[in-house]
C-alpha cells in the first residue's frame, strides 16, 4: 500500500454511479484511509470522466479528506500497485443497451439488460474486456481485490474466475441491499435491524428468510407480500403486484427481478407498449443520465445529488464500499455477495458463482452454507445457471452454435426460431464489439 495507504482504481470512473462510490468512500475514511483514487475510462468516456471526476474532487475537498482524486485514460498506469480495483464499465455505451432492449421487442420477446438476450449481448460484449483487464491486473497489481459491479454482475463474475485464473473477485449487486430496505419499510424497522438469508444467483436470488433482531419474520413478510397494495420493486421494473395465493404458494421472497419469469407476458406487454412510444428502460436512463451530468458540471455542486436514486442501481457503490472496507478491516460481517460457490448451494457445481451471504474477511468473502434450494425455486435457479454456463463458453470461444443454445436455454426466449433471428440481429449491431464471433478463417 502506498504511504501506509489505500489505492484503489476504478474502471468505469465517468460513470453516473461514481459519485456515491466517492461519498461511501469519504464517510468511511475513518475506517479506509484511502489516499488514491484513480478514476479510469476510455477515450469515448473523456468527457463524462473529467465531469465526473471533477465532482469527486470537489467532495473529497468539500470533506477535507486527503484523499488524491486521478483521471486517466491509461489503465495501465492507474493500476500500478494497486489494492483495490472496481469495475462499472458498459461496453458500447447506452446505445448499445438500447439495441439489447429494442431488437429482443421487435421480435416480441423481453429486451432487458440482463435478462434473456439483451443480458447475453452485454456478457458477450463485456467478457473480453474484463478478461484483458485481469490480464494488466496480473502484472501491475497482483494482490489486488477486484471488485466487479459490472452488469450481468454473478456471469461476468463466474467467466472471471473459471477462465482467467484470477481468483480475487467479488460480484457485487444492488437488489439484495434494495430489498433489505424495502422489507424493513413493510415491518416498519430500521435498516439495520433486518437480516435477510439470500440463495440463488445474481437477479435470480431468494430471500429464504428474514429476521429482525434474531427473530424470523418471513411469514410476516410474505403476508405483507399478499396484500396487492404493497409493492416491492425498483425503479427499473414494473411494480406488478404479486398474486396472493402464488407468493404463500412460493414460501420465500421473490426479488423484483423475478417479475420477468414470474410474470412474463404482463413485463412484456408494459415493455412493448414503452417500445412503441420510443420509451424502453435504456432510452429513459439516457434521459436520465444526460440530466445527471448536467447537474455534475456545476461547479458549485460538492455532493451526490438525491435524483441518482433514480438510477435502477442505485446504492450498487454503497455496497462495494462496505466489501472493500470489511476486507480491509477484517470485520468478519456477513455480506450477499456474487462469489464461488465451494459447495454453498448443493444443487448447483461448485466452480458456479452464486449470490449467497458470506462472512467477509482480510482473506475474503467465506460463503455460508445453504445446503439444498427448496424445491420450488430449484428448477429455475438451474435453468438459469445453465444458460450462465453456456453463454460464458459462447463468450469466451465466439461459438455462434453455443450462443444460439444459450439464447434458447433462456426462459424468456420462448422460440428457437425466433432466437435465431434475435441473435443474428444482435450480433449484426455490435459487430465492433463482438471480434470472437468474426474471427477470420485460417
Amino acid at each position: 500500500m502506498i504511504n501506509d495507504g489505500i489505492k484503489i482504481v476504478t474502471i468505469g470512473g465517468g460513470s453516473s454511479y461514481t459519485p456515491e462510490l466517492v461519498e461511501g468512500f469519504i464517510t468511511r475514511y475513518h475506517e479506509l484511509p484511502i489516499k488514491e483514487l484513480w478514476l479510469v475510462d476510455i477515450e469515448e468516456g473523456k468527457e463524462k470522466l473529467e465531469i465526473v471526476g471533477g465532482l469527486a474532487k470537489r467532495m473529497v475537498e468539500k470533506a477535507n479528506v486527503p484523499m488524491k482524486v486521478f483521471l486517466t485514460l491509461d489503465r495501465r498506469e492507474a493500476l500500478k500497485n494497486a489494492d483495490f480495483v472496481t469495475t462499472q464499465l458498459r461496453v458500447g455505451l447506452l446505445d448499445a443497451r438500447i439495441k439489447d432492449e429494442r431488437i429482443p421487442l421487435k421480435y416480441g420477446m423481453i429486451g432487458q439488460e440482463t435478462n434473456g438476450a439483451g443480458g447475453l449481448f452485454k456478457a458477450f460484449r463485456t467478457i473480453p474486456v474484463m478478461r484483458d483487464i485481469v490480464k494488466d491486473i496480473q502484472e501491475l497489481c497482483p494482490n489486488a481485490w477486484l471488485v466487479n459491479f459490472t452488469n450481468p454482475a454473478g456471469l461476468v463474475t463466474e467467466a472471471i474466475l473459471n477462465y482467467s485464473g484470477y481468483k480475487k473477485v467479488i460480484g457485487v449487486c444492488n437488489v439484495p441491499v434494495n430489498m433489505k430496505i424495502s422489507i424493513a419499510k413493510l415491518l416498519n424497522v430500521p435498516v439495520e435491524a433486518v437480516d435477510i438469508k439470500i440463495a440463488g444467483l445474481n437477479h435470480m436470488s431468494y430471500g429464504l428468510d428474514v429476521f429482525v433482531n434474531g427473530e424470523s419474520r418471513l411469514s410476516e413478510v410474505i403476508e405483507l407480500l399478499a396484500d396487492t397494495k404493497i409493492q416491492m420493486s425498483m425503479k427499473n421494473i414494473v411494480p406488478l403486484p404479486w398474486n396472493p395465493d402464488f407468493i404463500r404458494a412460493l414460501g420465500v421472497i421473490p426479488s423484483p427481478y423475478h417479475r420477468y419469469y414470474y410474470k412474463t407476458k404482463e413485463i412484456l406487454t408494459a415493455e412493448l407498449s414503452d417500445y412503441e412510444k420510443g420509451r424502453t428502460r435504456a432510452e429513459v436512463v439516457k434521459e436520465l443520465e444526460e440530466g445527471l451530468f448536467e447537474q455534475y458540471k456545476n461547479p458549485n455542486l460538492n455532493v451526490k445529488p438525491p435524483q441518482l436514486e433514480k438510477r435502477g442501481g442505485a446504492y450498487y457503490s454503497n455496497v462495494a464500499c462496505s466489501l472493500i472496507s470489511s476486507i480491509y478491516n477484517d470485520k468478519k460481517d456477513i455480506q450477499i455477495l456474487n462469489v464461488r460457490n465451494d459447495g454453498a448451494i448443493s444443487d448447483l457445481p461448485e466452480d458456479a458463482v452464486v449470490e449467497v451471504n458470506c462472512v467477509v474477511t482480510k482473506q475474503g468473502p467465506i460463503p455460508l452454507t445453504v445446503g439444498r434450494l427448496p424445491i420450488a425455486i430449484s428448477g429455475l435457479i438451474q435453468q438459469i445457471k445453465s444458460f450462465e454456463r453456456v453463454a460464458i463458453e459462447a463468450a469466451i470461444t465466439g461459438s455462434y452454435e453455443k450462443a444460439l443454445l444459450a439464447l434458447c436455454i433462456h426462459p424468456l426466449i420462448t422460440s428457437e426460431e425466433v432466437a435465431k433471428k434475435i441473435l443474428d440481429e444482435l450480433l449484426e449491431v455490435h459487430k465492433p464489439y463482438l471480434p470472437q464471433f468474426f474471427k477470420s478463417p485460417c
